[in-house]
């Protein structure tokens, strides 16, 4: 028999294969769009107010690097460092800046630069410019000092009188404080061009609005709120964001602490994942997600009503607590009235508060770091908390700074929450980074789209 659809396959195949390899291959060009609800009113990665936001790394990463890198496993790479070494006792750090780098208005990255920017961020050390090297000098040993240089506040920045001027890939062509931001690719960045030409991002746009654009081609990223994953196909991070109940006082009394213990207990946080968060989330019995420690199935995060009502039991007069919550977030409205509805079933009295002064404050807390030590670290320096005491740098000692955190039972956590966004099909080489940041100097926009 003769093979004659052979040949018409071959011939075919022949002219799909060209198509298909320049739908895939790296294209400069274009204009990616991003709306997004979250919002930043100051383009100074230093700006106290706004550093320590989960969408300030994507935001300031565009303009602005930092010495070192994290890649997803957590582990330091080089970036404006390209290397460091520390002396015996890791209190004195020595980097070495990349040669040839420039800041956005051409001026070169010098030591004197890098050292004011990082005392600026960090006033308590004591940083020293050498001829091609920065020198950081501290109080105690501080192993993971590289992995801290990789948060967004210590990103490297100029200050002139326009503002920051940074390093990074991109530089901004225009801004609106807390409404849009455009940026425009460097050709001179020392880390290659980037793909793109520019990108937009309007900010402070509802899910609704943004769901609009993006199915109208004028958008085509978005950002996803939690509880909102199930409305379309989402492109997901690891569980990166702390929502949890802090109390604004050390416990006062024995009664005191059995509430709290109470409290902790009533809580149904799988019912809240499933239900509000529509899985899109995890229920935390720790600060620190499980996928990044390895131990978090070590706390408890079960609810237990007939041991909370034992303990309510216990407690002649309970204590009304007034809790408060960021009414601007619908979330954690919602969040707020189950905590409330979980503790009346206990026996637990908590009415919702507008003061300023709250007897419980419900919180989201993001995860700035891959390292899962600076990450305890910062979680409990944005919570208000005794910075962790580490008895070393192993997982052990880890496990038991987090251990003692939880057993002041100043803080009960409740959920660990996913960052999502929805990707275009126009947008080629977008890579899910575990903690949800942007990638986006890789990016470029298949051939004739938008």
């Amino acid at each position: 028999m003769k093979l004659i659809g052979f040949p018409l396959l071959v011939f075919l195949n022949v002219l799909i294969a060209p198509a298909a390899a320049a739908a895939i291959r790296p294209h400069y060009g274009g204009i990616l769009h991003v709306q997004m609800e979250s919002a930043v009113s100051s383009l100074d990665p230093l700006d106290s107010d706004q550093a320590d936001m989960p969408i300030a790394g994507n935001v300031f990463g565009l303009m602005f690097d930092t010495l070192v890198r994290l890649n997803d496993r957590g582990e330091a790479q080089p970036a404006l460092a390209s290397s460091w070494q520390a002396e015996a006792g890791n209190q004195r750090w020595e980097f070495t800046l990349r040669p040839g780098t420039r800041f956005s208005d051409a001026t070169p990255l010098t030591p004197q630069v890098v050292a004011a920017s990082l005392r600026r961020a960090n006033p308590g050390w004591k940083v020293l410019p050498g001829e091609t090297t920065v020198v950081i000098q501290l109080d105690a040993a501080s192993p993971d000092l590289p992995s801290e240089l990789a948060l967004a506040r210590n990103s490297i920045a100029k200050l002139d009188g326009a503002g920051a001027v940074g390093t990074g890939p991109f530089v901004v062509s225009q801004w609106d404080p807390g409404k849009k931001l455009v940026v425009t690719a460097r050709d001179d960045y020392w880390d290659s061009r980037p793909f793109l030409d520019s990108i937009e991002i309007d900010m402070g746009k509802s899910f609704r609005d943004a769901n609009i654009a993006y199915d109208l081609g004028q958008a085509q990223v978005i950002e996803i709120p939690a509880g909102a994953t199930q409305a379309r196909q989402a492109r997901e991070s690891e569980p990166v964001e702390l929502v949890a109940l802090l109390f604004a006082h050390d416990i006062q009394s024995p009664e005191d602490a059995k509430q709290r213990q109470a409290l902790a207990l009533s809580i149904d946080r799988n019912l809240l994942n499933r239900v509000i968060l529509q899985g899109g989330g995890e229920p935390a019995g720790g600060l620190l997600p499980d996928w990044l420690t390895g131990y978090g199935f070590l706390f408890p995060a079960s609810a237990n009503l007939t041991r909370a009502q034992q303990l309510r039991a216990e407690v002649p007069q309970t204590t009304l607590w007034n809790l408060g919550f960021d009414g601007s977030d619908p979330l954690m409205r919602v969040l707020a009235e189950r905590t409330i509805l979980n503790a009346s079933d206990a026996g637990l009295r908590l009415q919702l508060a507008n003061q300023k002064t709250p007897d419980i404050r419900l919180i989201r807390v993001p995860l700035l770091s891959l390292d899962a030590h600076v990450a305890l670290s910062q979680i409990t320096r944005e919570l208000g908390l005794p910075p962790p005491k580490f008895l070393d740098n192993s997982v052990d000692g880890l496990y038991h700074a987090e251990s003692a955190i939880l057993h002041s039972e100043r803080v009960i956590p409740l959920l660990h929450l996913r960052r999502a966004w929805a990707v275009s099909k126009s947008v080629s080489n977008w890579q899910d980074a575990r903690d949800g940041a942007w990638r986006l100097p890789d990016v470029w926009l298949a051939a004739g789209k938008p």
